[in-house]
């Protein structure tokens, strides 16, 4: 599948990996944001907008044949680090609820805007689906 990478003597990182080592078929989801199959929004609520950005990242992984355990690189893009951060509960256990206990390679950031005015969050992947 693929190995973490933790090098000796680092704090273990909480909800994410420092690096991640893979091999096999390389799948890239492209930003995805909290809306649903039909571009509408069904919630402005921050976790309620991860959890839809994640279903939506996983439905696209299922077309390519993987799933979240072959997920190894995230970045997420928000709009509101303050709203981010007075979450963090409620995102634990939206991620652990649709992505499970596979913590990638991940990167997050605050940014001024996105495209759609109504997303809070955006969420890219890369996932690597082991060779036969």
């Amino acid at each position: 599948m693929h190995t973490i990478l933790q090098p000796e003597g680092w704090a273990k990182p909480v909800g994410y990996a420092n690096g991640v080592e893979a091999r096999g078929r390389m799948v890239f989801v492209g930003g995805q944001i909290g809306w649903n199959g039909q571009c509408k929004f069904e919630t402005d609520d921050f976790v309620g907008q991860v959890r839809q950005t994640l279903l939506n990242v996983v439905a696209i992984l299922k077309e390519a044949g993987a799933d979240p355990r072959h997920i190894t690189s995230m970045t997420w893009y928000f709009t509101d680090k303050a709203e981010y951060l007075s979450n963090l509960k409620g995102l634990g256990q939206a991620y652990r609820e649709v992505i499970g206990r596979n913590y990638p390679a991940m990167a997050a950031m605050q940014v001024v805007a996105l495209v759609e005015d109504r997303a809070k969050i955006e969420i890219q992947a890369t996932a690597v689906v082991p060779d036969e």
